[in-house]
């Protein structure tokens, strides 16, 4: 065939996951293309529009460090800022942010059609082609033929999607818009094998129509906290949201019309496909938590310049009139009307025990999946999986080391080490009890562990790489000042200290020792003892968090270092793991369907017990010395 046009990348989708693909891949000087299937709604967010949270709030952190546009669209368009868990532990505060759906959508478009070495077209791509045993290029559906070096896929929830409102089923990727059949068909026949998954949405209510002195208001933070480390601060003004509970009456409803549910109907059960456990439709609540008398529920604006707002807490995939119903039975929604119905969506996906930690399928070379097609879950870990697929797409290009962050350098390598190394029952979704290092994957640290990636690979630019070095070197200079500067007693201090609930002091001690007790803050000591000029907040609370952490922050690094000994020992791709008696059958099956290239990622693969781990390393020693 002869091509309309040759490519180094091709990114098929363009969701959050695309765009990231996209960004990175032509920002590294790849001639990229990207395909969507409506040029309207590139980046569009299908449900909440709402970024971050318990550590997705990190990933997109991790994003901005690495160089990616998520926290900068984030910034520039949120209308509510607020930092989750902020009387907390550092460990688990993430920032979440309120997005205006079509400026968010927006920013994207401009940012894509924009960027140099990235051409945006709209098709629907059928098929994945190949030549000499590797990915080659695209067909679309009208039988134009596009070359590439490396092919991305990341097509959200559109591969054979099925839109289910009460028990009526169309085909659909969202709402309103046709689902890729035959592109599902065609990874088929290239080998892979295909599952299906679950998700819903909620309704959007008009706002005119909501008695809004009935419901409590959730206000973001008095000041908010950018996600990108390259903004100061957010300047736009905030919106409400707020909050609401169902009662009884709504719950009743909902029991009673669980037979035209196309998830629990007796008679027309049609969705089999397995949903999120950690974002629960309405229906599942109430079934599942039938103790419970009422359920949250908050009201959210779409935008600054609509009143569509999004109930989040009643995903569902009842018929449009019991939606109705259940909603006016909650105190405020009296009179509410529907603008949008929610709806369940049934869609295929790639079990991603079939890709390696690149994204990379393991039997078609040049073939990267990123985002919902891995069985993902959110916008955040759909981006967080386009930027490292497009990272990887160019070193594959250039015949470069891959980008493999480990567990202990990020939540993205918590969740592309999770995806390869589990089998995925459910829709994946990130949690800060997934990281085992989660103390040192903080929401203030993201750009000291990961920025030196970006800028290595020309994604970050020199202003963003040097705030990054100012704020190691704040560091520096801090914990040598706190160490050197006692502190002896007297009436201004035990004043302070008094003031704030702490014991006074009876003996000198340091700025460090001082600044280690739980309720002296770092804004406390510059009180008293004299500081350089004010520095940016998130360098005071990375100094801040160090110095109260220190000693399990230095156990979980001594844990790093003894761990890794064994997490980088490679096990031979030809290891013959059949021929031995020593391990577990479920062991030998999951060892040789994987093929774990390192001790480390064998040791997390489920049904790898330790003695499975053991026997294999006195097999790997022997094999290591033929004369035993």
């Amino acid at each position: 065939m002869i091509p309309e046009k040759e490519y180094d990348i091709i990114v098929i989708g363009a969701g959050h996951a695309g765009v990231e693909a996209a960004l990175a891949a032509s920002r590294m000087g790849m001639h990229t293309a990207l395909f969507t299937i409506d040029m309207d709604k590139i980046a569009h967010m299908s449900c909440n529009p709402a970024i971050g949270g318990l550590a997705k709030g990190q990933l997109v952190r991790e994003i901005d460090a690495l160089g990616g546009e998520m926290a900068l669209a984030t910034d520039a368009t949120g209308i509510q800022f607020k930092m989750l868990n902020a009387r907390k532990g550092p460990a688990v505060r993430a920032l979440r942010a309120q997005a205006d759906k079509k400026a968010y959508s927006a920013y994207m478009t401009t940012a894509v059609e924009n960027q140099a070495h990235l051409d945006v077209k709209m098709a629907m791509i059928e098929k994945i082609t190949m030549s000499d045993n590797r990915v080659d290029g695209v067909l679309t559906q009208t039988g134009t033929f596009f070359k590439a070096k490396a092919v991305i896929v990341a097509t959200g929830t559109f591969l054979n999607g099925t839109i289910f409102i009460g028990l009526q089923a169309f085909p659909g990727g969202r709402s309103g818009d046709m689902p890729s059949v035959k592109l599902s068909a065609s990874l088929q026949a290239l080998g892979l094998k295909i599952g299906r998954l679950k998700t819903g949405t909620n309704p959007r209510v008009d706002k005119k129509t909501l008695d809004f002195s009935k419901f409590i208001p959730q206000p973001g933070d008095a000041i908010p906290v950018p996600f990108s480390f390259s903004n100061k601060i957010i300047s736009q003004p905030q919106m409400l949201c707020y909050m609401a509970r169902t009662n009884l009456a709504t719950h009743k409803i909902i029991t009673d019309n669980l037979d035209k549910s196309p998830l629990y109907s007796k008679t027309n059960k049609m969705i089999t496909g397995i949903g999120p456990r950690y974002c629960p439709s309405i229906e599942d609540k109430v079934v599942k938590f039938s103790e419970k008398t009422s359920h949250q529920i908050y009201i959210e604006p779409e935008g600054r310049d609509t009143n569509e707002m999004y109930l989040n807490g009643l995903s569902t995939s009842l018929p449009r009139e019991v939606q109705l119903a259940y909603i006016r039975s909650i105190e405020g929604f009296e009179k509410a009307e529907i603008m949008r119905p929610g709806y369940g969506i049934e869609y295929d996906f790639v079990p991603p025990s079939q890709i390696n930690h690149t994204l990379e399928c393991r039997t078609l070379p040049g073939l990267f999946l990123a985002g919902q097609i891995n069985g993902t879950s959110g916008y955040e870990e759909a981006a967080a999986q386009g930027l490292v697929a497009g990272i990887n797409a160019v070193k594959k290009i250039r015949g470069e080391a891959p980008f493999l962050p480990d567990r202990s350098e990020g939540y993205i390598g918590v969740m592309l080490d999770d995806l390869v190394t589990k089998e995925l029952e459910e829709p994946y979704r990130l949690f800060s009890s997934r990281a085992e290092y989660r103390l040192i994957l903080r929401n203030d640290n993201a750009d000291i562990r990961l920025m030196a990636y970006g800028k290595s690979f020309g994604l970050v630019s020199d202003e963003s790489y040097n705030r990054m070095l100012r704020k190691k070197d704040f560091f520096a200079t801090q914990s040598k000042l706190f160490e050197n500067t006692w502190l002896k007693p007297d009436a201004v201090i035990n004043n302070m200290l008094s003031s704030i609930g702490s014991a006074e002091l009876t003996a000198p001690v340091t700025a460090t020792q001082l600044l280690k007790r739980p309720e002296v803050f770092y804004s406390d000591i510059k009180k008293i003892l004299p500081m350089a000029e004010t520095q940016p907040e998130d360098f005071e609370e990375y100094f801040e968090t160090s110095v109260k952490y220190e000693g399990y922050i230095k156990n979980q690094y001594d844990l790093i270092e003894r761990f890794k000994k064994l997490e980088t020992r490679q096990i031979p791709a030809t290891f013959d793991y059949s021929k031995y008696s020593g391990f577990s059958k479920e062991a030998v099956e999951k060892l040789v369907k994987l093929r774990p290239p390192t001790i480390g990622i064998a040791s997390r693969i489920q049904g790898v017990s330790p003695a499975d781990l053991s026997v294999l390393l006195i097999l790997m020693e022997k094999e290591d010395r033929p004369d035993k």
